[in-house]
């Protein structure tokens, strides 16, 4: 009896090495999940390093009064392509916002209803006149800011109604939003940034990386089979089927994301 079961035992851990086997046969035939797939997925590979920035950079909160405060640091975030500044108000609040320019450590700035139109303050759009140069805006009133934050960049107010704003973007396009929305004079310091070369690959993956983007980005028809549709080694042929219908899978999702139309107009 103790033998039967011995050889029953036996087989039936050779049936479960043969089944490991042609698994892992299996699994390196089949492809693997493509780059897009796995920064969905969000795997230590592809996650911005959020723990080395600074703060957030918005505006202070909504003040029912004029609060003078003073600029006590100049900080570089690496989550940020403008300069912060760190700023202390009168009734014991702490600020982090982009810099604007010409902005030193210990100047005086405002927040406020009916403050003075000068460089880094902060007043509702209603308060600020026509043509006067402003970032960091708010799309709704007291989110903090969420337009024209980068480096050199800067909106005008175009026109005002009763309770709306025309601005213009840097993109020369116009957007109406709530005259209580607030906003600050002046322009985003660090506009040069782009004039300077990176001269290095090394330079240009760490600004990458640091939030992260994408960098070097290998092209489809360079890759193996496994790893992208396109990819293969028989042959370097541009003819492939580049239109993808949305209801495919999310590794089939490549090339023209179901298009309207192709081919030569």
């Amino acid at each position: 009896m103790l033998r039967v079961r011995r050889g029953l035992l036996s087989s039936f851990l050779l049936k479960i090495l043969l089944l490991i086997l042609l698994l892992i046969l299996v699994w390196c035939k089949m492809g693997k999940r493509i780059i897009q797939q796995a920064r969905g997925k969000g795997g230590p590979a592809y996650k911005s390093r959020s723990f080395a920035f600074f703060a957030d950079a918005k505006l202070p909160p909504v003040f029912d009064k004029p609060v003078n405060g003073r600029v006590i640091d100049i900080v570089k975030c690496p989550g940020h392509y403008a300069p912060l500044v760190v700023v202390d108000f009168e009734n014991d609040h702490r600020c982090v916002m982009q810099a604007p320019e010409f902005i030193s450590v210990g100047d005086s700035v405002a927040s406020g209803p009916g403050v003075e139109i000068s460089e880094g303050n902060v007043l509702p759009l209603k308060d600020i006149p026509e043509g006067t140069p402003i970032f960091n805006i708010e799309l709704s009133p007291g989110d903090g800011g969420k337009i024209c934050r980068s480096s050199g960049s800067f909106s005008r107010i175009v026109s005002k109604s009763a309770d709306k704003v025309v601005i213009l973007l840097p993109s020369k396009k116009e957007k109406i939003v709530n005259n209580d929305c607030r906003a600050c004079v002046g322009v985003v310091a660090g506009g040069g940034r782009q004039e300077k070369p990176f001269l290095k690959a090394g330079a240009v993956y760490h600004a990458k990386r640091a939030r992260n983007k994408l960098y070097p980005r290998t092209r489809g028809s360079a890759q193996n089979a496994v790893d992208h549709p396109f990819g293969n080694k028989r042959t370097a042929r541009k003819a492939k089927q580049k239109a993808s219908c949305k209801f495919n899978p999310p590794g089939k999702k490549v090339g023209k994301l179901w298009p309207k139309r192709t081919g030569k107009r």
